[in-house]
């Protein structure tokens, strides 16, 4: 009788070692540093990745554009204090998101831009290989920090130390050049295994010098009238209450920078916010809390009262004496800074003028009266202005404080922010410190998917212009985003004329009869078309209820708006015909 094996031919077969490529690796890595979304546009030498990535339980958000993609990664850093991440294509793909990574660095956005790249052996000697182009030296000028992988060894410390510099100390957008023969390089599993890691103490505060703070307090207790600049660094920290400690329990007025508005109430007690140029003038002592003394503050001069002791609260030191000489420097940490002020005012007494603060509570009582008529002068115009339609649009954001809401324009960002009381922190973003058109609607799919949140858009019609075909992405991913254009027809209003003999549009001019609601209803979208204030209420409030992506195309009158630069000739305008 013959004998019988038992072995199988399976168990007798050659054994191999399972194989994988950098790309894997890069999944992995982000993975291990806890990522959670990341947003792009694939094509060459990235497709794969993509698809790897989303193997690791991480969401691929697929955009139209890099740019908005970008936009959306740097919005989630800032919510979250987590670096958003954008993957491009190499080449324009990656100058595309460039931008958004550049103005990430500039706004303190923590963020990570990873890019396709072509061999850079290749590129060093011009030899015109595919989509050639020098990324990493490219983005080295604008970027906090950069890397770059040229083999599959380099991503996993490449990725941990992009994380690590995007949010230590001042955050900021980082790249890394990921080539292509990193991400086709062949690795046997378990040797891909053994290079991954998870990075630990990512971001390690240091907190300011005892010198320091004992300065910043004895000029701050020693003010007559003293008052807080929040900025969006305050907002950033999320040290909510150490800030709401101190300027509750010491009776500080305080004024809110556009994305530092909700960080306390716009409209809260000791909220100075319709008294900017007061404080500028007659404030003698003014704490600045994660803001800079840039354009939008005029340099710290010009109105600001020339006898100012500035006090700034900064992680970065390179922030101090720009512009103006600060008196009391305090670098480190937000949270332990004021940590360390909180304790040192502890049984201390203020020196505030008595009358300081109820003088800025009366002109703020005047000015809401004022505004108010503003908001409802032309209500019964028709077609509206920009404030018929924001005296529409405020009392239902100011409704549902948990919306997060996403702004730009020109007179729609300027009207908008004036307009809309915000009371919670992290609860606005716009254009920011480079006042940047062309953010919205990435900024709001960056909001919806980073925090869950719902979301409103309001977008001047040039605005959304940069980056309206992103709309189908929001639909695509069926997230609680509505989106408000308002069309007033132009760049500032849709009435210029050309200046010399021509059948062209003037410069500013766009379309007053554009229908945005029909591109809404091309991706699927919940949309309306309004022209009165009745109706935008109406349909922003059934848009809000339905936690669905909604477009609202609401119809301006062309000569709703002026140009912001004042050059008083393009202001003026005769109201056009619209036709429906």
């Amino acid at each position: 009788m013959a004998t019988t094996n038992n072995t199988t031919p399976a168990a007798n077969a050659p054994h191999f070692p399972e194989q994988v490529t950098g790309m894997y690796i890069l999944a992995r890595a982000l993975e291990n540093v806890g990522i959670k979304n990341v947003y792009g546009l694939v094509g060459i030498p990235i497709t794969e990745a993509a698809y790897l990535i989303q193997g690791q339980g991480i969401r691929f958000v697929g955009f139209r554009h890099e740019q908005q993609a970008g936009m959306a990664a740097a919005t989630e850093g800032f919510l979250t204090r987590k670096p958003g991440v954008l993957m491009t294509v190499s080449s324009l793909g990656f100058m595309n998101g460039l931008t958004a990574t550049a103005n990430a660095t500039v706004n303190c956005y923590p963020m990570i831009q990873i890019s396709g790249a072509s061999d850079p052996t290749m590129v060093d000697m011009n030899m015109g290989t595919y989509e050639q182009l020098d990324q990493f030296n490219t983005a080295k000028p604008v970027v906090k920090a950069a890397f770059r992988c040229s083999k599959a060894e380099d991503i996993p410390s490449a990725v941990a130390r992009a994380y690590r510099a995007a949010v230590s100390g001042r955050p900021g957008g980082v790249y890394i050049d990921m080539t292509t023969p990193a991400l086709g390089q062949i690795m046997n599993r378990e040797d891909a295994e053994k290079l991954l890691y998870k990075p630990v103490d990512v971001y390690s505060p240091v907190a300011p010098n005892q010198e320091a703070v004992d300065r910043a307090v004895e000029i701050l207790t020693s003010a007559k009238h003293p008052a807080i600049l929040l900025g969006k660094g305050a907002a950033y920290a999320q040290v909510d209450d150490k800030i709401k400690t101190l300027i509750e329990k010491y009776n500080i007025p305080y004024f809110p920078m556009s994305m530092a508005k909700g960080l306390m109430p716009d409209d809260g007690p000791l909220s100075a916010l319709s008294c900017r140029s007061t404080i500028m003038e007659k404030a003698d002592v003014v704490m600045m809390i994660g803001a800079r003394l840039n354009w939008l503050l005029s340099f710290g001069k010009g109105k600001w009262n020339p006898a100012m002791k500035f006090i700034q609260l900064d992680v970065e030191p390179q922030e101090m004496d720009v512009n103006v000489p600060i008196a009391a420097p305090v670098v480190g940490d937000m949270g332990l800074a004021l940590d360390a002020i909180l304790a040192k005012m502890e049984g201390a007494k203020m020196s505030a003028d008595p009358a300081w603060v109820p003088a800025l509570q009366a002109e703020t009582k005047e000015k809401a009266v004022k505004f108010q008529a503003r908001l409802t002068a032309n209500k019964s115009a028709m077609p509206m202005d920009h404030w018929t339609a924001i005296g529409a649009i405020k009392p239902i954001l100011e409704a549902n404080p948990d919306i997060i809401l996403v702004n730009e324009g020109a007179n729609t960002l300027d009207d908008v922010r004036d307009a809309v009381n915000m009371s919670l922190p992290r609860h606005r973003v716009d254009c920011a410190t480079w006042a940047i058109m062309g953010m919205g609607i990435g900024s709001a799919i960056g909001a919806a998917v980073g925090t869950g949140k719902q979301v409103v858009a309001v977008e001047g019609d040039s605005a959304f212009g940069f980056s309206g075909m992103d709309f189908s992405t929001i639909c695509r991913f069926k997230l609680p985003v509505t989106v408000i254009i308002l069309n007033n027809g132009g760049i500032y209003n849709g009435a210029g004329e050309p200046m010399d003999k021509t059948t062209d549009p003037a410069p500013t001019t766009l379309d007053i009869n554009a229908r945005y609601d029909k591109l809404g209803e091309a991706f699927g979208a919940q949309t309306y078309y309004v022209q009165t204030p009745e109706e935008l209420t109406k349909a922003l409030t059934e848009s809000i209820a339905s936690k669905k992506p909604c477009l609202i195309d609401v119809q301006l009158a062309a000569d709703s708006g002026a140009e912001s630069g004042h050059i008083g000739y393009l202001n003026p305008a005769p109201l056009q015909e619209i036709k429906v």
